[in-house]
């Protein structure tokens, strides 16, 4: 009774969110957690980066391919010592507020991000605490941005386009008040904010002077047209709503599961797009936990769970298990990295006893949002161990409180889904690091550290693949983490809608979509 309750509740609520939908056309699709700011880059997780970069664009962005081009740019042109970045800004594109974008909004924008105070996530890859330092940004003229770095870094123009990072958003400076508080992006996509209701929804508006890069759609460069009047990103927590809500026509798209996918394939109203995800399943140790830094007791771990399993258990058999940091859809996924963990449960016992455990608890961070595994991931793991005599329990988190805990990592363990990223050294960049830095880092391991190095520095193909093929045999090894499977992006779509696409950046792009009549 109190779930059909909740279910009529939210439908009545998006009703009421996508009403006025008749006299201008509305777009409204289900995000299983609600957006952390409207920062870009600043207090943010996969949903609020989905969200924002309909509104805001940097210099540089992901192509469809996962390759980097300019996007505010209209060319880069490095210098032959790889220290100086030149930057073109392309003609006539203008603010949500009208004003025109010049080098003047780079450089107030970098400036901004560079502030310790702004908390921009990417700072230290920037600052020096990374790879490279940018010495210098410097504006000659309305047009041009010469950016100076202290070394050379192969990875430059790709973190620039993070979307973590934001994007590195150029934003115009009336996004902050006269106190510098941020107050909403205003950018140069296609879309611009409209309303925040927390826990509601988010709306925003098309941006009638958004100028696309022509051409077909392409990543988040071209084909950037805003075809609908509304988008509205609609909260859902429970994804039995979002299937009621999409199989009545009260929402017009959401990402579902692979448990769903028959029965999403099998409605006569709606109709799928899929593709392939760089996300990562995993189960996360901190092996600066007591119990956890014997890497034994990680060993022991990853030989107790049947990993075929547990990833067909939680995929509906739809999932393909990977142990690797590495994409089973990247190019870099060669015969070493399919090299995993062995399911063996006598040599977990042994490594156990190896260790002298006896019995202390382990607890699981784990959330319940609908578009991950995490909760039964965690679930099935702790039947495994306890298997084996591990005495394992499962703590459940709100998400915001389990993504704080993974920022200080202030947990034993945790099943967590990484976002996708589209070079494999970004993906290692996600584990890899100095956990007094950054303690969000689960492999601190200096020799990973350099190697990961190496491999952020290096653009030569065949000596990436051999370095990523030294990173996947250390992690195997090591275990501090154990990477269950990629995801698979499947968005449910009314049969109204069109000029969707699934894409193996996984989060949705709005543009480029409309709604039959």
């Amino acid at each position: 009774m109190k779930s059909s309750l909740k279910n009529a509740l939210a439908l009545g609520l998006i009703a009421l969110v996508g009403a006025g939908a008749a006299q201008a056309q509305t777009l409204r699709l289900a995000l299983n957690s609600d957006i952390r700011s409207l920062d870009p880059g600043v207090n943010r997780d996969d949903r609020t980066d989905e969200v924002l970069l309909h509104m805001v664009e940097g210099l540089m962005a992901y192509g469809e391919k996962g390759e980097v081009k300019p996007l505010l740019a209209q060319k880069v042109d490095v210098s032959a010592d790889g220290l100086t970045y030149t930057f073109t800004l392309r003609q006539g594109v203008t603010f949500h507020n009208g004003e025109p974008l010049t080098s003047a909004d780079v450089l107030w924008s970098w400036n901004r991000d560079m502030d310790p105070k702004t908390q921009w996530r990417c700072l230290p890859e920037f600052d020096g605490s990374g790879l490279s330092k940018v010495t210098s940004v410097t504006a000659p003229d309305p047009q041009t941005v010469v950016m100076q770095l202290d070394k050379p870094s192969g990875m430059f123009l790709a973190t620039l386009a993070r979307t973590d990072c934001g994007g590195t958003a150029v934003l115009q400076k009336a996004s902050v008040n006269a106190q510098g508080e941020f107050v909403q992006p205003i950018g140069t996509g296609p879309y611009q904010m409209g309303e925040w209701k927390r826990g509601q929804y988010i709306s925003l508006n098309r941006f009638d002077k958004y100028q696309s890069l022509p051409g077909a759609r392409d990543g988040y460069v071209g084909g950037k047209q805003a075809l609908v009047d509304e988008v509205r990103f609609v909260i859902i927590p429970d994804q039995a709503t979002v299937k009621a809500a999409l199989f009545s026509g009260d929402l017009d798209m959401a990402e579902v599961t692979e448990t769903d996918l028959p029965e999403v394939k099998a409605h006569a109203n709606l109709k799928v797009s899929t593709a392939p995800s760089a996300t990562m399943n995993v189960l996360m140790f901190q092996t600066r936990d007591p119990l956890l830094k014997d890497p034994r007791i990680r060993q022991a771990i990853a030989a107790a769970i049947d990993i075929d399993q547990l990833v067909a258990t939680t995929s509906n058999g739809f999932g393909v298990a990977n142990n690797s940091i590495i994409s089973v859809a990247s190019n870099y996924y060669s015969a070493a990295e399919k090299a995993g963990f062995k399911y063996d449960p006598a040599k977990a016992t042994e490594l156990l006893r190896q260790a002298g455990y006896n019995g202390q608890p382990l607890t699981i961070v784990a959330n319940r949002r609908s578009m991950v595994p995490s909760y039964d991931l965690a679930i099935i793991a702790q039947a495994m161990l306890q298997a084996v005599g591990m005495n394992v329990n499962v703590e459940v988190m709100e998400w915001g409180t389990q993504l704080e805990r993974y920022q200080s990592g202030r947990y034993q363990a945790m099943s967590f889904t990484y976002s996708a990223r589209f070079d494999p050294a970004l993906s290692f960049e996600q584990v890899t690091g100095n956990k007094d830095k950054e303690p969000r880092k689960a492999w601190d391991d200096p020799q990973a550290t350099e190697l990961l190095g190496q491999a952020l520095r290096e653009g030569d193909v065949a000596k990436r693949q051999a370095i990523f093929d030294q990173l996947h045999k250390r992690f195997i090894d090591q275990v501090p983490m154990i990477v269950m499977y990629n995801g698979l992006d499947i968005m449910a779509l009314n049969q109204k809608v069109e000029g969707y696409n699934s894409w193996i950046g996984q989060k949705p792009r709005l543009w480029g979509v409309s709604i039959k009549p």
